[in-house]
């Protein structure tokens, strides 16, 4: 129900990302007037880059377990998600006409599978909301002459600048006195000093089905291969463990399974049975072995790859690729560090500038891809803009 004191009053939401535009909906739901402040030419361009292969909106594992993705994190963002969990976004996409479907590995995805027809319908609810909304609109910091009776900053991490999430607000936060964690990149690629070699003839290759394990962390799917070091899922999900061993001018290895299904016994007996006259990659294909895991065992090998089936297998099932750095920011998926949780109370307004609240990955937290980041996305906007109607009020 809109509440017609409510009319009366200004929120201004920075950002026009996801947690900008769920925190817009929020606040023009309860009946306040609602301004959108948009950088670039139109809103919602890093949640149409993040559907390109499909939007991953949330996933369906137990709450509990979902939760402990977040880490550290966990106890900030803990009643956020409980408010608006995975059942109220679920819910929330199916109420704009895209019922949600749960994929085979628990993710959730809408029913158009892309971000755009999403869209599409959520900015046709937002103006009969009568939220206005101003792109080319860059916010310069707390000096901004526009006044409004209540604030939303969701101006976003670091993380794919092009779309308008530049980290650009750095800047001004601190110069109010406000401490915020240096961002870095999350669920990103690694650096790697392939040889010459390798490098020109495995550029763009997956390496199909293996395990990795950074420290005590271990994550399994397919890898790829570029010009300057590794990414893809298994990799992102070790991001975290891997730039943190990297801090401080540290070293960090990340180790590969080639063959993940098959035990080391096994695959000994698959290398004892080479046939005279095999070539050594012949050897190893007919071990299993697809061309870009016979060049990373030669990469890791020094092109001295060993003949004995059981040295082989040692090295197959824990072959080390060491890292040199993460890759940028701006080509990392998402942003680790943002607004200490310190700086804000349990509505995420800013302690030092009561009346303005900070939402998404402005705030200093990160999470793994699947369906993790968006969620927190969309709970910390609508606790946000929940927070801003309780301080109108």
């Amino acid at each position: 129900m809109r509440d017609r004191q409510l009319g009366t009053k200004l929120v201004s939401v920075v950002g026009g990302g996801p947690a900008g535009l769920m925190a817009a909906e929020v606040v023009a739901t309860a009946g306040a007037r609602v301004v959108l402040h948009e950088q670039k030419a139109a809103v919602g361009r890093k949640f149409l880059l993040a559907g390109r292969g499909g939007l991953n909106l949330t996933h369906t594992e137990n709450l509990d377990a979902f939760l402990d993705r977040y880490g550290a994190a966990r106890p900030r963002l803990a009643a956020a998600i409980h408010a608006f969990g995975p059942s109220e976004l679920r819910a929330w996409a199916a109420g704009l006409g895209e019922e949600p479907f749960v994929g085979t590995s628990g993710r959730v995805f809408p029913a158009g599978f892309r971000a755009t027809p999403l869209l599409r319908k959520w900015l046709a609810r937002l103006r009969d909301l009568g939220v206005e909304i101003r792109v080319r609109d860059r916010w310069t910091g707390f000096d901004d002459p526009s006044a409004s009776d209540a604030t939303i900053l969701a101006l976003g991490g670091g993380s794919w600048p092009a779309t308008g999430s530049d980290g650009a607000w750095v800047g001004a936060l601190q110069r109010a006195g406000i401490a915020v964690t240096p961002l870095q990149p999350a669920n990103c690629g690694f650096r790697v000093a392939w040889s010459a070699v390798f490098r020109d003839r495995f550029a763009g290759a997956p390496v199909k089905n293996v395990a990795l394990t950074a420290g005590a962390a271990v994550a399994r799917g397919d890898a790829m291969i570029t010009r300057d070091g590794i990414e893809g899922g298994p990799v992102y999900a070790l991001s975290a463990s891997l730039r943190d061993a990297l801090g401080g001018g540290g070293t960090a290895t990340l180790y590969v399974d080639l063959m993940p299904d098959v035990t080391g016994d096994a695959l000994t007996g698959r290398l004892a049975r080479r046939r005279a006259g095999d070539s050594a990659a012949s050897w190893l294909r007919r071990g299993g072995f697809s061309p870009v895991a016979i060049g990373l065992l030669r990469e890791a090998s020094s092109n001295q790859l060993s003949d004995d089936a059981s040295l082989v297998t040692q090295l197959a099932k824990r072959l080390p690729v060491p890292v040199i750095a993460p890759q940028s920011l701006g080509r990392a998926v998402s942003t680790a560090g943002g607004v200490a949780f310190g700086e804000v109370d349990d509505a995420f307004m800013l302690r030092r500038r009561p009346g303005t609240f900070v939402a998404g990955e402005m705030l200093d937290w990160e999470a793994p891809t699947g369906g993790y980041l968006l969620q927190a996305t969309f709970s910390t906007a609508v606790a946000a803009a929940r927070g801003a109607l309780a301080w109108l009020a």
